[in-house]
């Protein structure tokens, strides 16, 4: 069995941070928001959908230079204050299975911000981003590439997402999906939203996930 992982908001407690940052430029727009509006609506969504939504939502097009400077904005604040989801790093190292991460980050800004978070080691080569394929997240084109790439059948895949895109994404490629609800932008509602996107099973903490993962592992009869 491979299983594959999002990455933002299961990996690394990015989301929180994107969040953050989101709400109060797209406050200063003219378009109030909270932060836990921005986890509900936004989280595994592309940056290109988010502000093109807000465009939408604010009637206007945004301000030249606005999203490039935004996105330069975010990286100086990951250098500074991006870190792991408790634990993630202990739970790849403890399942003995093949693993990859495949996410809606762009891909030179996945490799580092995983490699920030002393993550990306454990996935040397096997980091699989949405700009790699035609559609992201809920289309499930990333997803099918990851499992190509790893030589794995989608039918023997189980994944690892946080939010109800990823979720969608990834039964529309046929794999199982385990729904993550242990990063600090869950909010209330979330697991309820993964499971009837069509999460299997829904995880709180990293420590419990090789147990669950063992649950689906396919049982070799005698």
């Amino acid at each position: 069995m491979l299983v594959i992982f999002d990455c933002d908001g299961v990996l690394i407690d990015s989301e929180i941070v994107v969040a953050r940052l989101e709400a109060e430029a797209m406050t200063e727009l003219g378009l109030p928001m909270t932060v836990e509006a921005v986890c509900a609506r936004f989280a595994g969504t592309t940056t290109r959908e988010v502000w093109e939504t807000v465009e939408r939502e604010l009637g206007r097009p945004l301000p030249p230079g606005f999203v490039e400077h935004h996105l330069a904005h975010v990286r100086d604040v990951f250098a500074r204050d991006l870190k792991p989801v408790p634990g993630a790093h202990a739970m790849v190292q403890a399942l003995d299975l093949p693993t990859c991460v495949a996410s809606s980050t762009r891909l030179p800004a996945l490799i580092d911000n995983l490699a920030t978070c002393g993550l990306a080691h454990l996935f040397d080569g096997r980091i699989y981003s949405a700009s790699q394929v035609k559609r992201a997240k809920p289309a499930p084109d990333v997803f099918m590439y990851a499992a190509s790439q790893m030589g794995a059948d989608p039918a023997d895949c189980l994944v690892i997402e946080d939010s109800v895109a990823g979720v969608t994404a990834a039964r529309r490629a046929g794999m199982t999906v385990v729904g993550f609800v242990g990063a600090a932008h869950v909010t209330a509602g979330l697991a309820d939203r993964l499971k009837a996107a069509g999460a299997a099973a829904i995880v709180g903490s990293h420590a419990d996930l090789p147990r669950i993962v063992a649950a689906h592992q396919p049982r070799v009869a005698a």
